[in-house]
């Protein structure tokens, strides 16, 4: 198993954690995560000019496609602009002349021939290892451990684009592969909700309430929050501990990558996993699991 590991912008800066914690696990699981001169995916600037944000996806999709690699990314966002691309250029003929207009006038290149699949972290491991392996690899089983899964928006988000892998009204994969370590996948009202990071630059104080909302709906009736998008964990995280200052009260609610809770059941060395980074302490789980 080997596939161009596409980080993004946001990882590398704030939650390095949770490239960590990926890098650790894929080389317990002898996955090959190959590192390639990717650039910004362009979900950012997509709103503002569509034809600038797809010319940078094709950049790094040209790029995979070059070294004959399939690219698995750790961002939701990252991931659903990506695939994006692939469709919309894949069936668009005027977007496509003008995408690789760009790409002529910027880098004397085209995009073009096989496209590389562009596939989740979490989604890589679901499909192409599976639960069930996952399961009769784990060394310290989880048990006992609570867990409140958030698979955030872009994950299974349009099903247009996952090919229907999991449903996006009610996902499950997650839960899975949580399960999949002994742990309990809890469910609750609002998983699906939207953690805030979308429009955090425009309104903070909204995006802090969706945040607040959920945080106080599994506050002292879970271990952890598990998730795999690194807006998220900003939101769920590092949020939550500044919210717990101004408000004076903690949600005490330790959130972790998913690739962080499988390393442990894959018997990793906490310090491998980058737990020392997260914002909320999460003593009370690793002292649970037995670390």
């Amino acid at each position: 198993m080997r596939y161009a590991l596409f980080l993004g912008c946001t990882i590398p800066a704030r939650q390095m954690n949770y490239e960590q914690s990926a890098r650790a696990v894929a080389k317990a699981l002898s996955i090959d995560l190959v590192d390639l001169d990717f650039g910004c995916c362009g979900f950012p600037i997509e709103p503002v000019d569509e034809v600038k944000a797809l010319s940078m996806a094709a950049v790094n999709l040209k790029k995979g496609e070059e070294e004959g690699l399939d690219i698995v990314t750790l961002c939701s966002a990252c991931g659903e602009m990506l695939a994006k691309a692939e469709e919309v250029l894949g069936k668009d003929e005027s977007m496509a002349k003008s995408v690789n207009g760009v790409l002529s006038k910027q880098l004397g290149a085209e995009y073009g021939g096989e496209r590389p699949r562009v596939v989740h972290f979490a989604r890589m491991l679901y499909e192409d290892l599976g639960p069930e392996k996952i399961k009769g690899l784990v060394k310290r089983p989880l048990q006992g451990l609570r867990v409140a899964t958030h698979p955030g928006c872009h994950y299974v988000r349009p099903s247009t684009l996952s090919g229907g892998f999991d449903d996006p009204e009610f996902p499950h994969s997650l839960d899975e592969l949580v399960e999949a370590t002994g742990a309990k996948a809890v469910d609750y009202i609002g998983k699906e909700d939207c953690c805030g990071g979308g429009i955090l630059a425009v309104r903070e104080d909204v995006a802090k309430a969706m945040t607040r909302k959920k945080l106080e709906t599994l506050s002292g009736k879970v271990d952890a929050m598990v998730l795999i998008c690194p807006f998220c964990g900003i939101m769920y995280d590092r949020y939550q501990k500044l919210m717990a200052a101004e408000m004076e009260k903690g949600f005490g609610v330790p959130v972790l990558y998913y690739p962080q809770l499988l390393g442990l059941a894959l018997g990793i060395d906490p310090e491998e996993l980058g737990f020392d980074i997260n914002s909320v302490s999460v003593d009370g789980v690793l002292e649970k699991v037995g670390v």
